[in-house]
């Protein structure tokens, strides 16, 4: 699995083998929005294309288009893990939550 981004937009891009194409959808938004290709060059113009067309739609409609997260996330966890993640953070002197961003940042990269 790849990526692509655009315009503050990511896309996950997957190859089918049997249709011989890429295809890929923007990814972080409940409206669904895919394209495909044969090459890559294509696949990168439609993704493009892709965004640009969702832009405008949701101007047409009057919708704001998603884009970005909040930067505020709920976890649930068991309470083990989360006395352990707090007592991490304490350790290496760090609140609970530039730990959790430390360790997210590490595990998406």
């Amino acid at each position: 699995m790849s990526a692509m981004n655009y315009k503050g937009y990511s896309a996950r891009i997957e190859y089918d083998d049997a249709d011989e194409i890429f295809f890929g959808r923007i990814a972080g938004i409940t409206d669904g929005v895919s394209f495909h290709a044969d090459t890559v060059k294509d696949l990168k113009a439609a993704f493009h294309e892709a965004v640009d067309d969702y832009i405008r739609t949701c101007a047409a409609i009057g919708k704001p288009p998603q884009k970005s997260y909040s930067g505020q996330l709920m976890l649930r966890v068991s309470p083990e893990v989360h006395a352990a993640a707090a007592r991490a953070a304490e350790l290496s002197g760090k609140s609970l939550n530039a730990w959790g961003e430390e360790a997210l940042k590490q595990a998406a990269a």
